[in-house]
């Protein structure tokens, strides 16, 4: 607590690894607010707590009292009895003492660790909650930083922080009265010695607080470059086109910035607290000095001296620790408002209040006059979560060109026709979409083609509702999406991307994960008929084997087709398929476009495809470019027509024939 030694926790070692510049932070209005809302349901926890602080700060002036009476009551008449049992009183309050650290611990620890329980699921489910607009533009890091390092600096308010501050208060208060009571020559000496204590702990409190700041944004980069090389992708990339020597040395550059900048932090630290030890030392020993002129002279006892030494190491530690209460109270603060910060983005997609579910029965798919544009950063991120910096040292978030130099947006998905994964960048606010309009029937098959950037994929997510049109309407089964309850859309509708994504668990768990009561005859049902199966049977542990970061002990084609087996599991109405073969093999796709044939039974189906195969047997051809459909046909009909799917058929398509 705050009256420990001044390297202990309530000192100088946790206010000084502060920025200062925190204090100056001007919170957001409400803040302080919403944290007593969320300390609310601890109140009665909290208030036994800080009435253990309150005993815990009152028994620190206990024991130099004590230690007097032993000298000048006991020894000094010779009262054998007295000093045993002064002496037992002592050992009594160092109990005490004990048995309300450990009281405190136990109160902290339970209201410290609710309230991480609290802000991290309530982050969780929120950040759950959100579009994927969010997901494209924020960083992982950043968002699971959130879910860490500021929850834990929030719950800090109630339990370090606020116990810091009730006990250094209490402390200071009431061995300033005991010293004052025993002798007020002393006292106006040992405050004498305060400014020599708090100078130095202000101007060396700045230069650590920069070299804190610095070692953690250089051990923040080193451990980005290590998650890039350690991952699937970034293994794979180093393998192919990295020198290992380059990647060392330059591994090695890195780590030898962290190594020079904590030596630094530890030198600083190391002579700063040496300086004020000395400077502790010095001040215990003029007032043993000029205590003990006064105790010659008669004006003092020796025990009363005694008991002066006992009470600065008491004084000095909570005068230093309250002189940065303002950094510790405004850091916590500052972590609850970039908690709130997260909590308060409305998620761009959600359930109107008078949501109904799909009807039962296959579904009809329908686009009416569909435009649409990418929504602007404000909308949907945050600055602090992007993580960008554009070259005046802003976080540009706003769409309008301070966003990281590019003032673009894209979709996240998969590509529109190039084969390249990843997001397509727009400028933003440009509209995508161009007023598409067309129908797909109960149980029959749309194929959308067209040019890289045509719109493709963009349009494949108003379907599962990823993004709400800018105007225009997307109705399944003859709602309109945005007035159909989510969880009834994603029951209905199932996607499949031509990169599927597999947690890096066993092949059970990622099926199960979208039916999880799925029997193992029905996992085994659906692997079969995503053909599948044999290659799942012949796994060193079946179903309980690991599939790796990504999925990627298993080869694209397989993963493909684990893929449409937890598709098939989920039993869709509706099935779009974005490019689910464009980056396999003639055998792979072979197999996976057997399994789509399966997924595709019975149900409606919107394929975005390069392959031939897949277009032909189309019920329906819409062709997109530059966000509009330019033609509309079966096969035969739009190769008559001489038209853009021509021209496509005979650059694209043709060869695979």
């Amino acid at each position: 607590m705050g009256h420990g030694g001044m390297g202990g926790p309530g000192g100088y070692g946790r206010t000084l690894r502060q920025d200062s510049a925190v204090k100056d932070h001007r919170l957001a209005p409400g803040t302080t607010r919403r944290v007593v809302r969320y300390a609310r349901p601890y109140r009665l926890q909290i208030a036994w707590f800080l009435l253990l602080v309150v005993l815990a700060a009152l028994l620190v002036v206990a024991t130099p009292l004590l230690l007097q009476r032993i000298i000048d009551d006991g020894v000094a008449d010779g009262d054998r009895r007295l000093v045993v049992l002064l002496a037992s009183l002592v050992a009594v309050v160092a109990v005490a003492e004990a048995a309300l650290g450990v009281l405190q611990r136990w109160f902290s620890t339970r209201i410290g660790e609710g309230l991480i329980y609290d802000l991290r699921t309530d982050v969780f489910a929120h950040v759950q909650r959100q579009s994927i607009a969010f997901f494209t533009r924020s960083q992982t890091g950043s968002l699971v930083t959130r879910l860490n390092s500021d929850v834990i600096g929030a719950q800090r308010a109630f339990t370090s922080t606020l116990s810091g501050v009730v006990s250094n208060v209490i402390s200071v208060v009431v061995v300033l009265i005991t010293m004052l009571a025993l002798s007020w020559q002393i006292t106006v000496l040992a405050l004498a010695v305060v400014p020599l204590l708090l100078l130095p702990a202000r101007r060396v409190g700045r230069r650590l607080a920069r070299l804190n700041r610095e070692g953690m944004e250089l051990n923040a980069e080193l451990g980005n470059r290590m998650t890039e090389r350690f991952n699937v992708g970034g293994a794979l990339l180093v393998k192919l086109f990295g020198t290992p020597a380059r990647e060392e040395a330059e591994f090695a550059s890195r780590a030898d910035d962290v190594r020079d900048i904590g030596i630094r932090t530890a030198m600083s630290s190391r002579v700063f607290f040496a300086a004020l030890g000395a400077m502790a030392s010095l001040a215990t020993a003029l007032v043993y000095g000029v205590g003990g002129v006064l105790a010659i002279a008669g004006t003092v006892t020796i025990g009363t001296l005694v008991a002066f030494a006992g009470l600065l190491g008491r004084l000095y530690g909570p005068v230093t620790a309250l002189s940065n209460v303002q950094v510790d109270v405004m850091s916590a603060l500052v972590s609850f408002e970039r908690v709130f910060e997260v909590l308060d983005l409305r998620p761009l997609i959600t359930d109107a209040p008078d949501a109904v579910d799909l009807p039962t029965g296959p579904l009809s798919v329908e686009l009416d006059d569909v435009r649409f544009a990418y929504p602007g950063a404000k909308l949907v991120s945050l600055a602090s979560l992007e993580g960008v910096r554009t070259v005046g040292g802003r976080s540009g978030a706003d769409g309008t060109g301070d966003d990281g130099g590019t003032g673009y947006e894209g979709d996240g998905t998969a590509d529109d026709g190039d084969g390249a994964a990843g997001p397509v960048l727009r400028p933003a606010e440009e509209e995508v979409l161009k007023g598409v309009s067309f129908r797909v029937e109960p149980g029959s098959m749309l194929a959308l083609v067209g040019p890289s950037g045509a719109g493709k994929t963009t349009l494949s997510t108003m379907v599962a509702r990823l993004y709400d049109p800018t105007a225009g309407v997307v109705r399944v089964g003859g709602l309109d999406v945005r007035t159909v309850r989510e969880a009834s859309l994603h029951d209905a509708v199932g996607v499949v991307t031509q990169d599927a994504h597999l947690f890096h668990d066993t092949v059970r768990a990622n099926l199960l994960y979208a039916r999880p009561d799925a029997t193992d005859a029905e996992l085994f049902t659906a692997l079969r008929a995503a053909h599948v199966e044999p290659l799942v049977r012949r796994l060193p542990a079946g179903l309980d084997t690991v599939v790796g970061d990504r999925g990627h002990r298993l080869s694209g084609g397989e993963k493909q087709r684990v893929a449409i087996a937890r598709l098939l599991l989920r039993s869709p109405r509706v099935v779009v398929l974005d490019e689910a073969t464009a980056h396999l093999d003639s055998e792979s796709e072979a197999a996976v476009q057997a399994a789509l044939d399966s997924a595709m039974v019975g149900r409606t189906s919107i394929v975005i495809a390069h392959r031939l195969s897949t277009v032909r047997r189309a019920d329906v051809i819409v062709v997109l470019d530059a966000g509009r459909v330019v033609e509309r046909g079966t096969h035969a009909e739009l190769l008559a027509a001489g038209g853009l799917y021509a021209e496509l058929y005979e650059t694209q398509f043709a060869q695979a024939e």
